[in-house]
């Protein structure tokens, strides 16, 4: 099975390349080091029905909060069947509802929040998961943010009210990568030491290799009783693409046809 979810990361991943290369805009390096996230989480770790229900009632539910790396959702969601993926070539073109970050005004399958704004996802996502403990839903919700939207005050009162209330149902996914568009995390405004500040803040805290597809899915399966949880994912921005530099840079960087062709070469020699 890990086989089979590394090949279908690195079709997600080709999809992303050509999709801001398309239009020649978007966020690659978050969406290509988030790759292996949505991956397992969408073929893997969570309970899905067919078709989309936007009420979500009895199945497991997504929030995008980091929504720039809208390439890496509307390509994970088409290849779980919420829509066609000849649609992906639509991406931030004009009257597409491949918008470049998700908005629930498009009434796109798999988007059940318009996000940009950074810092909002994990408190709808308690929303959603305090919903279905009332109504006796046993499912999970899952948020998934970037390392730099922690500078997001809105996120720490989001932290401490889950942990307060128990909202046991709740996964928060990290992608630690220590890079935003302004520079370094540690630079902007440090958020370390992770783990400590949210075991403090009493949620469970698992710490995984964010490119270890095996990693990830045990951490989203961990046994946590009623504490929320929370997986700080390590990650290299641009997921270890060699033609992107592995710098801060390429959190928005403009893919130039070169960078394109080597990633693509790069994918096919790994996954063949």
């Amino acid at each position: 099975m890990s086989e089979d979810l590394k090949k279908i990361a690195a079709q997600v991943r080709r999809d992303i390349v050509r999709m801001v290369h398309g239009c020649q805009s978007g966020h690659p390096g978050g969406s290509l080091g988030c790759t292996d996230f949505l991956v397992a989480l969408y073929f893997k770790v969570m309970n899905r029905k067919p078709g989309f229900d936007m009420d979500g009632k009895n199945e497991d539910l997504f929030f995008l909060s980091n929504g720039h790396t809208s390439p890496l959702l509307y390509s994970v969601l088409a290849h779980a069947g919420y829509f066609n993926k000849a649609e992906l070539a639509s991406f931030r073109k004009l009257n597409s509802r491949l918008q470049g970050h998700p908005t629930t005004h498009e009434h796109l399958p798999g988007i059940r929040m318009s996000s940009g704004s950074l810092g909002q996802g994990m408190s709808v996502a308690i929303g959603a998961a305090i919903t279905k403990k009332r109504n006796k839903d046993t499912s999970t919700v899952f948020s998934l943010h970037g390392d730099g939207e922690l500078q997001e005050g809105q996120n720490w009162e989001a932290a401490m009210f889950a942990a307060h209330h128990k909202v046991g149902n709740l996964t928060v996914l990290l992608d630690a990568n220590n890079s935003q568009v302004d520079g370094s995390v540690e630079f902007v405004t440090t958020i370390e030491p992770l783990a400590d500040k949210w075991r403090s803040f009493g949620w469970h805290v698992e710490e995984v290799d964010g490119h270890n597809i095996e990693e990830l899915t045990k951490a989203m399966n961990a046994s946590k009783n009623d504490q929320p949880l929370i997986i700080i994912a390590r990650t290299k921005i641009a997921g270890h693409m060699r033609a992107i530099p592995d710098t801060v840079d390429a959190h928005f960087i403009k893919l130039d046809p070169e960078m394109v062709s080597g990633i693509l070469s790069q994918l096919e020699e790994e996954y063949v």
